[in-house]
């Protein structure tokens, strides 16, 4: 097995952090490769890995898949052992439906909160569209919390493609003081205490 994962700068890179965190729960081994964002050759190192001229990419010997959503998808059909998406068949739905919500919405809070995992930004004012974002995202995780989480502390129970699609968004959460409710609040505690999270934000502290 060859698998190699191209990825942004950690510090920013909200996309690469979804397909690292699906990645990891595999347990398989793969190599990493990391290209700095922001810089004047970023878009040319990019083209020479992936033909969109985007990251994350995924090389698994030679079959290569980008886009963060098609990088979830594809590791959940090569390692069906770790269950990637969830085995009820309802909860699956919910969880695909949710991931895709996230994949193709929530600009405001996308635009008005990047992501940055090595400083805290508290919003002293919150624009009232990020507001709304939040709110979706706050009944997402706590309807999800509450009919599909037992087993576990992540939105199915146990870690999915879900919680992988969404883990910017906890940092986001915790980057800006942005408010949530209980639920949520714990939820974002066990995405940042995974260790997929842990080791990201480590190594994005170590290049900062």
């Amino acid at each position: 097995m060859s698998l190699t994962l191209v990825v942004g700068t950690k510090r920013w890179s909200s996309w690469s952090l979804r397909a690292w965190m699906a990645l990891a729960a595999t347990g398989a081994p793969f190599r990493q490769v990391h290209i700095e964002l922001r810089q004047p050759d970023t878009k040319e190192t990019i083209l020479k890995w992936s033909p969109s001229g985007k990251i994350p990419m995924l090389d698994d010997g030679g079959v290569k898949v980008w886009d963060s959503l098609a990088i979830c998808e594809y590791l959940a059909e090569r390692f069906p052992e770790a269950k990637l998406w969830p085995e009820d068949r309802e909860a699956r739905a919910h969880a695909r439906s949710i991931s895709a919500e996230m994949h193709a919405g929530f600009v405001p809070l996308r635009s008005a909160c990047p992501m940055d995992v090595v400083e805290d930004h508290p919003m002293a004012e919150i624009p009232d569209d990020v507001k709304a974002d939040v709110a979706r995202i706050d009944a997402i995780w706590s309807e999800c919390r509450t009919r599909f989480g037992q087993g576990g502390p992540f939105l199915f129970g146990a870690f999915t493609n879900a919680d992988a699609m969404y883990a910017p968004v906890v940092t986001r959460i915790r980057t800006y003081s942005l408010p949530v409710g209980p639920v949520t609040s714990a939820y974002c505690d066990a995405v940042m205490a995974h260790p997929a999270m842990q080791a990201w934000v480590m190594e994005a502290r170590a290049a900062s």
